[in-house]
């Protein structure tokens, strides 16, 4: 089973920008979409991005949650079993533990990691 580090989280300025990482011990390439996940303090854990590969070993498609269109971007590098997301222009209300999945039939995949906590002060 692939096992996912998250990494790149922190304390940051609101306007500030972030870049973290998803480290898979595994392949990544036969999963056709990745995604980042937050958990907020008392809320449930919501897909913020998405990225699937029409070829796997290409870019691929990305789609976002509305929260975070034009502020979010999501890549992956499946050489370097590697999703990222760059996050800038950071809003308080984008504090939370990020998490990064596999999804398989519209759901996360597998065990959850760690996350990585990214806080925004105001």
């Amino acid at each position: 089973q692939v096992q996912l580090v998250e990494s790149g989280g922190g304390l940051v300025q609101a306007g500030g920008s972030l870049r973290l990482s998803c480290a898979a011990s595994g392949s990544i390439s036969s999963f056709n979409a990745m995604g980042w996940y937050r958990q907020a303090p008392g809320k449930q854990r919501e897909l913020v991005a998405r990225i699937t590969s029409a070829f796997i070993t290409s870019g691929g498609s990305t789609d976002y949650a509305d929260s975070v269109k034009g502020r979010f971007t999501i890549s992956r590098d499946n050489a370097k079993n590697t999703v990222y997301l760059q996050m800038n222009s950071l809003k308080p209300e984008d504090t939370a533990v990020y998490y990064c999945n596999a999804i398989v039939g519209g759901h996360p995949f597998g065990s959850w990691g760690q996350g990585t906590q990214v806080t925004v002060s105001s």
